[in-house]
């Protein structure tokens, strides 16, 4: 390998004018016997070998350039820490390989591996993290597009420069050093999904099966899609020559070296909960495909015998019959073969009765998930091989059989497959950012739908107003159907559980969905789903302009009006022409009709009375206490109706209720005369009393727990309410409390509340 000089390096530097063009900064080693530092980061402008080589027979202008740049610097920063370590030699990725030799570049990556494995220190560079500190918890304000944590977690190499070294010490961006992976080992488990074992003492010491490796670089990314693959050759201890432009048959051919090297059936155990598989080849397109498969074990042949008897039992497949004889033939199980005709393999297998059908089996895997159920795999005949697909069918209640089969392992044309654009760049707008999609990986913007049966969900996020939504794009038996589901954002629950819940709910109800969709390729389709806390709306529009693929257009709109009521929408009358000559027709929200406008300035004039202040337009005074009385009112009854939520979200009127007075200044800290905070106090006072002796009096009765709940709490803040003002540093805290409260429901209703004079906003 080749090997920076620290010293050789540091000292050109130092005194660059009159460094000798011939100094030499960079050694041909053997990584087994040399001791030295390594780097691990995230590329951005970074310096090549021959950069670094030839720095010194550059005219002045070329040098400092390259001087300048962030890579060069990071190289700089990196041989400093180096020295201050005692480690004399450094290997940075960028500069010690010669990239315009393919033959290096090729041994290089097959051997990067082993040479961060035998490094003394990895120094892992977070190029955006500007604490001093490891991060605690997920800051998706820093770190928008890399799930709340530093990119670095992100990328595809960086998985195997994390496991590999003996001792790996994180540094932020200014070089200082925020922990080592030994001692962050529990968070790291947390970000990155590694158990602590691995992390702690590598891959010998744990074992982990194929799927669970797969799993820790499903949502990983990297620049070319073949490195995908190539980025994962040392985890898998295999070897394979570097055929950039060969796309996603990079990671083919990675399954293949790993089954010509293990007999690890987790390989085959890709999507194990997912409703929907792929159909076809048996091996993943790509490492998406594992992101449920964190527990996966692998089973030896000779425990997976006693596993398949509990299954058996479990499942209630008749009698074992001869067990010796079951144990004979598992012994085969140690053996499978990848060749040109597909895996030769041998698994037992149940039948799956489909009239007029080839035969559909279901095969039994030895692998199993953390509860110690065996993982299945649904297989339909296709000539001489057999094709992974997707039965709800029941199996026949005969115990399994073992049979030899040779599997598909390359991807054949899917007659049922067709492509769905996905238009979403108007999401950003409302600050929303695709977080990413399950369950598998997608490249670009175009989703291709492979089956007759499919579903990807893509999940989209709001940190700042902690909302979520999922997109639905499903074929169901040859007919495409789109969907969309709302949640609130849980920084304790990653948008990855919201993706498989989303995915759950609409694949069950994927036939329902399917038969919504229009009859005529012509038409267009919408979907609408309210954002909670809010009077805007996730909106998902599925037209065809063309003759093949749809187009599927995500957008955010101000919801039209309560959705319990229809829907309405217009269509542009000048339709969009794309550059092939397609017509694409523009959506967009139509006016609410008068009555669910009434509605809304209804529920807008009796909150405004409440807190005494003036209407968005500033035209109406409601302060008198008839109308303020009338308001509470109001709110009571609204209480009491279901469909609350569907007009302004949850608005905890009771409970705030002490904090919705006090709007204008308090002179002194004493009682205020006129209509001031003691005047006002004793008004709303009255006013909240006499309204609970209205409900006492007519003897309503109370349906609704909500308002049962509540009652008890306007008593206890109306005694409280009647001594607020006798305590200026009590009104001061609460008052502030109350602004804050002001803003946050006048943004749910969509109007901003003027403070009134001598306030002002807190910061």
């Amino acid at each position: 390998m080749r090997l920076l000089d620290v010293n050789a390096m540091l000292d050109r530097e130092k005194d660059i004018q009159r460094a000798r063009p011939s100094a030499e900064v960079l050694k041909e080693l053997d990584h087994k016997s040399a001791s030295y530092a390594i780097l691990s980061h995230r590329w951005g402008a970074e310096v090549s070998y021959e950069e670094v080589t030839g720095l010194m027979k550059m005219d002045e202008g070329d040098r400092e350039e390259v001087r300048h740049r962030d890579g060069y610097k990071k190289i700089i920063r990196s041989c400093q820490q180096a020295m201050r370590d005692g480690h004399g030699l450094l290997w940075v990725d960028t500069c010690c390989i010669n990239k315009q030799s393919s033959a290096e570049l090729s041994e290089a990556i097959n051997s990067m591996y082993q040479w961060y494995r035998d490094a003394q220190v990895c120094y892992a560079y977070l190029h955006d993290l500007d604490e001093s500190a490891f991060p605690a918890r997920p800051d998706h304000s820093k770190f928008n597009s890399s799930n709340g944590w530093p990119e670095w977690f992100l990328r595809g190499w960086t998985l195997q420069e994390l496991i590999s070294p003996k001792e790996v010490q994180f540094f932020n961006k200014d070089w200082v050093s925020i922990g080592d992976k030994s001692s962050l080992a529990l968070r790291l488990e947390k970000i990155t999904q590694i158990p602590y074992g691995v992390l702690k003492d590598g891959l010998v010491s744990s074992s982990p099966s194929v799927a669970q490796i797969m799993s820790w670089a499903a949502a990983r990314k990297t620049t070319r899609v073949e490195d995908r693959a190539y980025s994962l050759l040392g985890l898998f201890g295999v070897s394979m020559p570097m055929l950039y432009g060969e796309g996603e048959k990079a990671f083919r051919r990675l399954q293949l070296e790993i089954i010509r090297e293990s007999n690890d059936y987790s390989i085959f155990a890709w999507n194990p909960t997912v409703k929907a598989p792929r159909y076809g080849s048996v091996l993943a397109d790509d490492p998406s495909y594992f992101g449920t498969c964190h527990n996966i074990q692998k089973v030896e042949s000779d425990a997976f015998v006693d596993y398949l008897i509990k299954y058996i039992e479990k499942h209630e497949l008749g009698n074992l019959g001869n067990e010796s004889k079951l144990r004979k033939a598992a012994q085969q199980l140690s053996v499978f073969v990848a060749t040109n005709a597909g895996i030769q393999i041998c698994l037992p297998v149940m039948r799956i009765p489909h009239p007029d059908s080839p035969p559909v089996f279901r095969a039994i895997l030895a692998c199993s998930d953390n509860y110690g159920n065996l993982i299945t795999l649904d297989l339909a005949s296709r000539g001489s091989s057999f094709d992974r697909a997707f039965s709800q069918g029941e199996v026949a209640k005969t115990p399994p059989e073992f049979m030899a089969l040779y599997l598909t392992h390359h991807q054949v044309a899917d007659p049922w497959h067709c492509g769905l654009t996905l238009i979403d760049t108007s999401v950003s707008y409302h600050g929303f950012v695709p977080c990413g999609t399950f369950p598998r990986g997608t490249t670009g913007n175009v989703i291709t739908l492979s089956s007759r049966a499919d579903l990807i969900v893509t999940v989209y996020v709001n940190y700042s107003t902690q909302s979520r939504f999922a997109v639905g794009l499903g074929k169901y038996f040859g007919r495409e159907w789109v969907h969309v589901i709302c949640d609130e954002q849980d920084d304790h629950k990653p948008w990855l559980s919201f993706a498989e819940r989303a995915y759950d709910a609409m694949w069950n109800a994927s036939a329902q969905h399917a038969e919504r969709m229009p009859n005529s390729p012509s038409e267009n389709f919408i979907k609408h789903a309210h954002l909670p806390r809010s009077i805007w709306a996730a909106t998902v529009v599925w037209g065809k302009p063309g003759r093949y693929n749809s187009n599927v257009t995500v957008d955010i709109k101000q919801c039209p009006g309560c959705c319990v009521a229809s829907h309405r929408w217009t269509i542009n009358s000048a339709p969009q022409r794309d550059p092939d000559g397609t017509s694409q027709r523009a959506w967009q929200g139509g006016t609410a009709c008068m009555e669910r406008r009434e509605q809304f300035e209804d529920i807008r004039k009796h909150f405004y009375a409440i807190v005494n202040m003036h209407q968005p337009t500033g035209t109406e005074d409601v302060r008198s206490h008839g109308v303020a009385d009338e308001a509470t009112k109001f709110f009571s009854d609204m209480f009491a109706l279901e469909h609350l939520n569907n007009y302004i979200g949850e608005i905890t009127f009771f409970k705030k209720l002490s904090f919705m007075v006090g709007t204008e200044s308090v002179a002194d800290g004493s009682g205020v005369a006129g209509d001031g905070l003691q005047s006002r106090s004793s008004k709303l006072l009255q006013g909240a009393l006499a309204t609970m002796r209205k409900f006492k009096r007519r003897s309503i009765p109370i349906r609704d727990p909500h308002l049962e709940g509540v009652l008890p709490h306007i008593r206890k803040e109306c005694q409280t309410l009647g001594m607020w003002y006798l305590t200026s540093l009590s009104h001061s805290t609460k008052k502030q409390k109350m602004e804050h409260d002001m803003r946050s429901i006048s943004q749910t209703l969509g109007a901003g509340v003027r403070i009134p004079a001598g306030q002002k906003e807190s910061s």
